[in-house]
């Protein structure tokens, strides 16, 4: 009796010992799965959060492309100067836009038929761009007075990526069209490939010249200059007895003139009119002959 009542004893706390096992183990096997979805969780956080930073990174890249891309601007102005002497100030000009590397694209002046005979023009000239502003002062100091002054900028830059994308695509196409027309064999296809390639060629050529234009127009700045001649004169005495003497001897050049064709006009008058003139005073000489006569006659009477 005492053997089976310590047997059932024995078999029970093996049951309990189970049971508490069998807890624990479910109490660890809890543990490590809520572990490990919070290791997949965090897993999923850090990924995440990689991809995010990589995004950022992106992002951040092609901030830095587009900030280091070559801006293309084309520069216009426009300046309306007075100066003292025309000819002078457009040497200055032209003298400056030699050492600035740009060159003068067209050039015109005219003189007034006005008393003063005061001479005006136009000059278009291509400067560098980084000379840009820097010739504008050169011109504005060197003026006696700016009447107007303007300066336009146009940005090109899209215009200018978008051609380069266009002719990196054109690119492809014409060799892969050359490397077509490598491998054909028939006339047929050769002819097509051809048209095809002539197509393609003509708007590489179209493509570029356009992006030349803009490169062209970017890296050297129009500007046009007006230029007015207005001279003035500064009162002093030496300058006073000069215009006093060329007045005198105009007078005089004038009065001698005068004289000259009021002379020249009797002169013509009389040789002119000499016949009626011996008529006239023939007729007045005979006149006053009988009168005398008639005078006499009655005297004696």
């Amino acid at each position: 009796m005492i053997f089976i009542s310590f047997s059932f004893l024995m078999v029970a706390c093996s049951n309990d010992e189970s049971k508490d096992s069998e807890a624990s183990y479910d109490r660890a096997t809890e543990d490590g799965m809520q572990e490990k979805n919070n290791n997949s969780i965090g897993g999923t956080d850090d990924s995440e959060q990689q991809e995010a930073d990589s995004q950022g990174e992106d992002a951040s890249s092609q901030e830095g492309e587009v900030s280091e891309i070559d801006r293309k601007i084309i520069y216009t102005a426009n300046l309306h100067i007075e100066v003292k002497e025309y000819q002078e100030a457009l040497t200055d000009i032209q003298t400056r836009v030699s050492e600035r590397g740009g060159y003068i694209v067209e050039s015109n002046m005219h003189q007034s038929d006005s008393e003063g005979g005061s001479t005006n023009g136009q000059i278009t000239a291509r400067i560098p761009q980084a000379h840009f502003q820097e010739f504008i002062d050169f011109v504005e100091e060197g003026s006696s007075k700016v009447l107007e002054s303007s300066s336009t900028g146009e940005d090109v830059t899209e215009e200018y990526v978008d051609l380069e994308s266009r002719l990196k695509s054109k690119r492809v196409v014409e060799e892969r069209l050359l490397s077509f027309m490598e491998q054909a064999e028939e006339t047929e296809d050769l002819l097509t490939i051809s048209d095809d390639l002539a197509t393609v060629q003509e708007a590489i050529e179209e493509v570029t010249g356009r992006m030349n234009y803009l490169q062209n127009k970017a890296d050297l700045a129009t500007v046009r200059i007006h230029i007015q001649e207005k001279n003035v004169t500064i009162s002093g005495m030496n300058e006073g007895e000069l215009n006093t003497w060329e007045k005198t001897k105009e007078q005089f050049l004038k009065s001698i003139n005068f004289l000259l064709s009021a002379f020249s006009g009797l002169f013509v008058f009389f040789i002119g009119n000499l016949p009626v003139l011996i008529l006239l005073g023939s007729i007045g000489l005979i006149s006053i002959l009988i009168i005398k006569r008639v005078k006499k006659r009655n005297q004696r009477n």
